[in-house]
């Protein structure tokens, strides 16, 4: 059957429960590498999450968020920095892939070569996610709090929809940002700011 056609039949993102086939993490990894045209995510509830690809403008917009982190992360030299395609398995057992992340050089290499060649039993010190036109803002919510939950020291939630950043912290409220020019790192990434405004922008005008 055409994708076009599929992505008419179905809601997206489709979830499918899967809690009692339970999928190891390397039967997830085959089903990744056999549906490349797919994103796919598990959640600790034994969902898998199936998604699109990003259109091309959301694909432009979190691309921008992963250079600009990147180009941070290869000045500063104190951690990796990971793009949308990267999955993760957080310590409450679901398998992630964040718009853009960032984990702490020790952290990454305390892990052994065969844990950071799979979905890496870890979750970032800094995730972003950046909405699109295809995804259910709950569920975005949703994750958020999971990473936040699961050891993530800051996350952003960007939502080019509506002009607004969300601004996540352990043990902090939620901080809301309307329209912002720029995001900054703080202790976590010291020295990284996003020129958030470009991403609200056309980027043909």
């Amino acid at each position: 059957m055409p994708q076009s056609t599929i992505t008419e039949e179905f809601s997206w993102p489709f979830k499918l429960n899967v809690q009692r086939t339970k999928l190891t993490e390397e039967q997830f990894m085959v089903l990744c590498q056999e549906n490349p045209e797919l994103r796919l995510e598990l959640t600790a509830q034994g969902e898998l999450i199936i998604m699109p690809p990003t259109g091309s403008e959301g694909g432009w917009r979190s691309g921008e968020v992963f250079l600009s982190l990147g180009i941070w992360a290869k000045k500063d030299q104190t951690g990796l920095s990971f793009d949308s395609s990267t999955g993760f398995t957080l310590p409450n057992g679901a398998i992630r892939s964040p718009d853009a992340s960032w984990i702490l050089r020790e952290r990454w290499t305390a892990l052994t070569k065969a844990q950071r060649e799979k979905f890496a039993p870890i979750c970032p010190d800094f995730v972003a996610e950046v909405r699109s036109q295809s995804d259910k803002f709950p569920d975005l919510l949703d994750k958020m709090r999971e990473y936040i939950d699961n050891g993530a020291r800051l996350g952003w939630l960007i939502d080019p929809l509506e002009k607004r950043a969300y601004i996540y912290r352990p043990g902090q409220s939620v901080e809301i940002r309307e329209n912002p020019e720029v995001l900054s790192g703080d202790s976590i990434l010291p020295g990284f700011v996003l020129q958030i405004q470009e991403l609200w922008e056309d980027p043909d005008a």
